[in-house]
């Protein structure tokens, strides 16, 4: 078989060290995806990179793999920063199965849990530090770690870490870090703030997209239901019925979150919900219940959009469409992961059509609308979207719908 047809096939070939090449076998890992085929041969050599991949497509491997051989060659130490709590326990998990055969510490630095803990974390030097910014630059500012023996820097979901303020963070952290550094950033959509950081603080790094930018996942069928606000609880009802599996569910914010898992309950359906009012110990608990299947459904809110990594979800429910065109496409990502089909369903009012629209420009494809008994609604004006450039992050329309409610999003 030539070389690099076995490299599509398997892990050999891609430039990864032979120990690790064991471990990833020993834990299943047989096939690469594509982001892992393309990112992991650049970043074996120290080069800076930049991988455009939807949620759900093996990034996290893609970043693992490269950074632990890198800093074996360096003798330095990692640093991966995150936008949420989730996110950060997901990666430091796959950190620590694919790098405990070369006996691999890390240090776990996020907000909701105590300083202390953390503090004997660093003090036990590890190799790779995981945080989300805000909790990393607490540490910096308390002095309890300095950056200075940082050799590879990853920036992941670095879109949403924007999207959630983190920008001030970030560029704080980015001149503290060392220049001789390997930077690699992975995200989901490529906004042109992103793009300004990656011409700051990377070297020339090379690009790999493995789907347009802010593309939706191919094999998930999406649906919309235009619905009046007072007939959603009975479209929900229905649907839940329809769709036997596991259902994720999303609301705008973390008050209409509660309160559609206490309807949700009321119609005798195992439910949990995760936001930012939550504790980090019952998200970690909703997650896990979420996952084994003691709750079937679960309410989220967009803090979670990217921080669950549960397989296997038949159903995401937008109850409400997001006020970030972006976060539809994260929404709709857990599910029809790995290249599994999947169903996305969402509600939006008669007077949201326009946002519909937003959405259908964003992933270039036109969406089926339904009324409440199926009925389909035809679009006011035929719609072609399969090339028509991206509209980008400025649908003022669409994105300043609810800016006077911010405060009770999360």
């Amino acid at each position: 078989m030539p070389r690099e047809e076995l490299a599509q096939e398997t892990f050999f070939g891609l430039g990864i060290a032979p120990t690790l090449l064991e471990r990833l076998e020993k834990l299943g890992f047989q096939h690469p995806t594509p982001i892992q085929f393309k990112a992991i041969p650049v970043a074996v050599t120290g080069d800076d990179l930049i991988g455009i991949a939807q949620t759900g497509t093996g990034k996290t491997l893609a970043f693992t793999i490269p950074m632990l051989q890198q800093m074996s060659a360096r003798s330095k130490m990692g640093l991966v920063l995150l936008p949420t709590r989730e996110l950060a326990v997901q990666v430091d998990e796959v950190l620590r199965k694919v790098g405990s055969v070369i006996g691999l510490r890390t240090a776990v630095l996020i907000g909701g849990t105590p300083m202390n803990p953390q503090i004997r974390q660093l003090r036990s030097k590890p190799h790779v530090i995981v945080a989300t910014p805000g909790r990393l630059i607490d540490h910096l500012q308390q002095k309890n770690l300095t950056l200075d023996r940082i050799g590879v820097l990853i920036l992941d979901e670095a879109d949403r870490m924007l999207d959630m303020g983190f920008a001030p963070q970030l560029k704080k952290i980015l001149v503290t870090v060392p220049t001789d550094r390997q930077t690699m950033l992975f995200s989901a959509t490529m906004p042109e703030e992103i793009e300004k950081i990656a011409r700051t603080y990377m070297k020339q790094p090379l690009r790999i997209e493995v789907a347009p930018s802010g593309t939706a996942a191919e094999k998930v069928d999406q649906e919309v239901y235009i619905v009046p606000k007072n007939e959603k609880t009975q479209l929900l009802e229905r649907l839940l019925k329809e769709y036997k599996g596991t259902v994720l569910l999303f609301t705008r914010t973390k008050h209409g979150a509660s309160k559609v898992a206490r309807l949700i309950k009321q119609m005798n359906h195992s439910v949990t919900e995760i936001h930012s009012n939550r504790s980090q110990n019952q998200r970690q608990d909703a997650l896990r219940g979420f996952s084994s299947g003691k709750y079937r459904v679960m309410v989220a809110t967009d803090i979670a959009a990217r921080g669950i990594d549960v397989k296997n979800i038949e159903l995401v429910l937008n109850f409400d469409l997001p006020d970030h065109l972006e976060d539809y496409v994260h929404r709709i990502g857990r599910t029809g992961r790995a290249g599994k089909a999947g169903k996305a369903i969402s509600f939006a009012a008669p007077e949201q059509k326009a946002d519909i629209r937003g959405i259908e420009r964003l992933i270039r494809k036109t969406l089926s609308m339904k009324t409440p008994s199926g009925e389909t609604v035809i679009p006011d004006k035929p719609q072609q979207y399969h090339h028509t450039p991206r509209n980008r992050r400025t649908d003022a329309g669409f994105r300043g719908r609810y800016r006077n409610q911010r405060k009770t999003r999360g």
